[in-house]
């Protein structure tokens, strides 16, 4: 009885203090008046936990996690990093924020990650590179949900749209979900949603994870409404990421319009998976370079993973003896018995090849490696002959810049079985007359075309298949090695761990010129 009383009592004191924004210019005031009083004391604090996704934010996240505890709504401030290479983690700790690393790189999952971690009623959701914020915004994003009258708060700010929202998200949004189309900022980070109900929504891992939470609260029934922040001053995005977040959101719309019932056009899906397989091609990392020079290759089964992605799959599909049958067999070249491999997963759902991904263990030292190699300029990238799906999953676990494999076929969600040979791994367009290897793409990496060219690559595999890589390679090293052959070379170091490359006093002065 006590406690029933306690809860209503709580919830007299907020619809009080609601009603008094109603009749005052400045509700952070008011907040902080009514704080101070002693009475109140252990009902007005900590009613909403802030998460704050970063990525390489020094310049602004001190900034930003103050702002968020100068408002006396903030209960606590969750900063989800991304594993940056920069400052980023250590500043927020200092400006006492709680700090945890993504389980994988994507704001979707940094955002998810935080929401599972929020202890109070509502969660409030800042971009950690904002400046020039209105004093008071988070308290009047939580007001509508301390009131009843919402369920999902959009923050509505002066700026005006970007390209993307402007002519992909509201474009689409009025096509398939016009209930939605008057929300000003569809893929606005800022938000704030009872926490109960951002732990029933689904988070895209992608750029579509803020217009994929609204069209989500939206089918689920929640209520949704807009607060005006005022302006707001956010970093520009450089093209070829806005080429890739104008995919990603149409990709989800399309997504949520299938899936209720809006959406019947298969070939709409069939365009999106050849939009999603695109980012595994070489001219798609190619203008990521951002003028860096250097570059890591890093072989996925047996050396970021002890497991094999196949195998795994094979075991989580029960269909192990088939694949050993081909393992074992020498009557086919590697191209053919790869396709034959990919015949066996038929029918086999998306979801059950990144589940696997997801699952497969990640050698010690990996993440600390491939930061330590961004931090001194290198691109890095997975390389693998193994499937796409399965290497970008592993590629984003490890926070790696891009991945090179080759890809399955899926329509509406399912495996068809077949599999293409991605042609970086071929050194021309004649494909008919060589066997695929991953030393063509490392050549890929050394043509004189690319500008600004690649000055030094380093290579790490620990297979056969790894050799002509690794023999090219400025520096290679192979980590407990499985053939014989990879120790025969004096150019390959034989190494135990990762743990041997972090830190060490590796000179970055060796160049090598290859004519291509």
């Amino acid at each position: 009885m006590q406690t029933l009383l306690m809860r209503l009592w709580r919830k007299i004191k907020h619809f009080l203090r609601i009603k008094s924004i109603a009749v005052t210019l400045s509700s952070k005031e008011i907040f902080r008046k009514q704080s101070t009083d002693p009475q109140d004391a252990g009902h007005d604090s900590g009613l909403c936990s802030v998460v704050i996704p970063a990525l390489n934010e020094e310049k602004a996240i001190r900034s930003v996690i103050q702002y968020a505890q100068n408002d006396t709504l903030t209960g606590e401030v969750i900063v989800v990093d991304d594993s940056s290479i920069d400052e980023t983690a250590n500043i927020s700790r200092k400006a006492g924020a709680r700090v945890i690393t993504s389980s994988m790189l994507g704001k979707g999952a940094s955002m998810q990650d935080g929401a599972l971690l929020a202890k109070f009623e509502y969660i409030v959701f800042l971009d950690g590179d904002l400046s020039g914020l209105q004093s008071g915004i988070i308290s009047k994003l939580v007001a509508p949900l301390i009131n009843n009258s919402a369920d999902f708060v959009k923050a509505k700010f002066g700026r005006g749209g970007g390209r993307v929202t402007e002519l992909t998200a509201k474009p689409m949004l009025k096509v398939f979900f016009p209930e939605l189309a008057s929300i000003s900022q569809p893929l606005g980070g800022i938000l704030a949603c009872k926490t109960a109900l951002l732990k029933k929504l689904t988070f895209e891992p992608g750029y579509g994870v803020d217009v994929g939470l609204l069209i989500d609260a939206h089918l689920k029934g929640a209520r949704i409404c807009e607060v005006d922040i005022g302006t707001l001053e956010h970093d520009s995005q450089p093209l070829i990421d806005l080429t890739t977040m104008a995919n990603e959101v149409a990709r989800v719309i399309h997504h949520y319009s299938r899936q209720a019932g809006r959406l019947h056009v298969e070939q709409i899906s069939e365009m999106y998976e050849e939009q999603r397989l695109a980012t595994a091609s070489f001219d798609y990392i190619i203008n990521r370079q951002k003028n860096r020079h250097k570059v890591v290759l890093l072989d996925m089964d047996g050396t970021v993973t002890p497991n094999r992605f196949v195998t795994d799959l094979a075991r989580f599909t029960h269909t192990e003896e088939t694949l050993h049958a081909l393992l074992d067999s020498h009557l086919n070249d590697a191209a053919t018995r790869s396709q034959k491999i990919a015949e066996i997963f038929k029918f086999t759902h998306r979801s059950h090849f990144e589940k696997v991904a997801m699952s497969m263990p990640i050698r010690d030292g990996v993440v600390e490696f491939v930061n330590q190699m961004k931090r001194d300029g290198f691109m890095v990238g997975l390389i693998s002959d193994s499937y796409f799906i399965a290497a970008e999953v592993l590629r984003k676990r490890i926070f790696a810049d891009f991945a090179i494999a080759h890809t399955l076929k899926f329509q509406n969600d399912i495996c068809i079985g077949e599999l293409k040979i991605s042609p970086d791994f071929y050194p021309d367009s004649n494909q008919s007359s060589v066997q695929p290897c991953k030393s063509n793409v490392i050549n890929r990496f050394l043509s004189k075309s690319n500008n600004p060219r690649f000055k030094e690559i380093w290579a790490i595999g620990d297979n056969l298949n790894d050799l002509g890589m690794l023999l090219l390679a400025d520096k290679a090293f192979a980590i407990e090695p499985k053939s014989e052959e990879l120790k025969k070379h004096k150019h390959i170091n034989e190494i135990s761990s990762f743990q041997d490359l972090i830190g060490a006093n590796l000179s970055t002065s060796i160049t090598k010129t290859v004519a291509i």
